[in-house]
Order: structure tokens, then sequence, then C-alpha cells
């Protein structure tokens, strides 16, 4: 029986799939459904979890390479908010492309985790390292 670490099943088989370059979608709400995505979803409320307690819940057994996001986060959100959002990164290489050039990357993930989060344009990309 797993005792640490992420325990969700889903999230696991999906996170035990990942190699070097493939990528991984951490989402909003809000994020429209992908046919032929796998999507496991996390959200329980506004804000719970969060794209960034993902992603720090992720980190400990996942490499990631690099991040991109919709540009469209920055003018959107608070430097607060952002600050908050983008802060479990620390250290990852953050490239910021239109959303319509974001959402084109989409099809070509993994998988997409679903969260609670409420910032808008708060969708990552991840790569594996």
């Amino acid at each position: 029986m797993l005792r640490t670490g992420i325990l969700n099943p889903s999230l696991l088989s999906l996170l035990a799939r990942i190699r070097h370059t493939n990528t991984l979608v951490i989402a909003d709400r809000g994020f429209p459904f992908w046919p032929g995505l796998e999507i496991v979803d996390l959200s329980l409320v506004d804000d719970t979890p969060t794209v960034a307690q993902v992603i720090s819940a992720l980190r400990p057994n996942f490499v990631v390479g690099r991040v991109f996001a919709a540009a469209e986060v920055r003018e959107a959100n608070s430097a607060d908010k952002l600050a908050r959002h983008l802060g479990a990164l620390d250290g990852i290489p953050l490239t910021f492309e239109p959303h319509l050039e974001f959402k084109k990357r989409v099809p070509f993930a993994i998988g997409l985790i679903r969260t609670g989060d409420t910032t808008q344009y708060g969708n990552l990309i991840l790569e594996s390292a």
C-alpha cells in the first residue's frame, strides 16, 4: 500500500507512461474536454487543488525539462496570483506563447490533469526531460 507521495492510482498510471520529451497538460477547471486524450480529473472545488499544488506534488518523481504557458496568463492575472501560480516551477525553463499556439500542443500530450484552479489562462504543458 502506498503511504506517501501521489496516492491517486489513475494519476500514477498516467505518469508511469510518460517518457523523455513526452508532454503532460496540467489544466484549470474550465479547460475543454479533449477527445482521445486521457484525463485524470482531480478537481474538487474552486482552487482545490491548484495547478501549483499539482506541480509541487509531481516534482519529486517527475523530471520536467521545460514548461509551456499561454502568454495571456501574464495579462489576465495579478502579479501576486501569477507568482503563486508559477512559483512551483522554480528553476524550470518556461516558454510563453499565444493561447492559440499553446492549444495546438494539447493533442500531442500523453494526458491531461484537470485541477480546480481558477487562474485565467492558467494551463501549463510540462515536457518530460
